[in-house]
């Protein structure tokens, strides 16, 4: 696999960041994930932490180097992530359970799944076009979609969200794929921090006008912006998937698997310890920050010596 990768995360107005992403990969397989810590909710940035954990670290154990059922493990890895809030609020004796929202995306072969619960979306954008984004589940998106079947009451809060990660209930997952990529295809996850004050035109516009290490920040600052001082936190994690190591087309400054063996993993997403975990051992924004600016430049070195 051949692809290049971006992310940011910044704190808007609020005082501290709760968002998480990261990505993964094997010689052959390649997961991307972002998680949103519920406000109103204890300890969102464990819940971001740990679901992301749990899916990378069942990700590692099933990758070998290619995972046989894509649709299976998005389902039974995003709904492990569940079970350990509900463990990790339990142990802990909290009156209310950590929550977050999360979408993922699995690339392996030419093809894509994904999955999300919650309203951090993902946009797929092809030679200008958005081909595909995930439908929030708020009532306002369930709304829309069902229109003149089942009304909502004047009393309902349309942005409320009707299902997260670490609920009292069974969480929502909506899965899709597989999907036949092209070269050049864009995908992009992101917390409602971006979209929440960005239409959908001006975010597939914006993508797809420059690489995504120049279009994914412009369009971070302009979330910012266009919010102010009241603006939410703002993640994304991009992806524009390449040609395969046989195609002719030449590629973007990026990631080369071809020589990971077949049980070597990589991946940036923190190592966790587990349903146990402290809240002191997770990344606080500094070092988030820290992180992402290493990981990019290493990145750019990487295709430096390759060119």
């Amino acid at each position: 696999m051949r692809f290049s990768v971006y992310q940011i995360s910044r704190r808007g107005g609020r005082e501290k960041n709760e968002d998480r992403m990261g990505y993964c990969y094997t010689r052959d397989s390649g997961l991307f994930a972002l998680a949103d810590g519920m406000g109103g909710h204890p300890e969102g940035e464990v819940a971001s932490q740990l679901s992301l954990q749990t899916l990378a670290a069942q990700f590692q154990q099933e990758a070998r180097p290619t995972l046989k059922d894509p649709k299976r493990f998005l389902s039974e890895g995003i709904l492990a992530g569940h079970h350990q809030l509900l463990r990790y609020a339990v142990e802990r004796a909290l009156l209310d359970t950590p929550r977050t929202t999360l979408v993922a995306c699995l690339l392996q072969g030419r093809e894509a799944w994904w999955a999300h619960c919650g309203d951090s979306r993902l946009y797929l954008v092809r030679d200008g076009r958005l081909i595909a984004r995930t439908r929030d589940h708020s009532y306002s998106e369930l709304q829309e979609t069902l229109t003149g079947i089942v009304p909502l009451g004047d009393k309902v809060n349309r942005n409320v969200l009707f299902t997260c990660l670490g609920s009292p209930g069974k969480p929502v997952i909506d899965i899709v794929g597989p999907v036949t990529l092209q070269p050049g295809d864009r995908v992009m996850l992101c917390s409602d921090g971006l979209w929440g004050v960005i239409d959908d035109a001006t975010i597939t516009r914006e993508l797809a006008a420059a690489p995504i290490g120049e279009s994914v920040p412009e369009l971070v600052e302009l979330a910012l912006r266009t919010a102010g001082d009241k603006s939410d936190n703002v993640t994304v994690i991009a992806v524009e998937w390449e040609a395969s190591e046989n195609d002719d087309e030449d590629t973007l400054a990026g990631i080369e698997t071809a020589a990971l063996g077949d049980d070597m993993f990589e991946s940036t997403i923190q190592a966790g310890h587990g349903p146990g975990q402290e809240a002191a051992d997770l990344l606080d924004d500094e070092e988030i920050e820290r992180s992402i600016r290493e990981i990019n430049e290493a990145i750019r070195r990487t295709a430096q010596k390759r060119g």
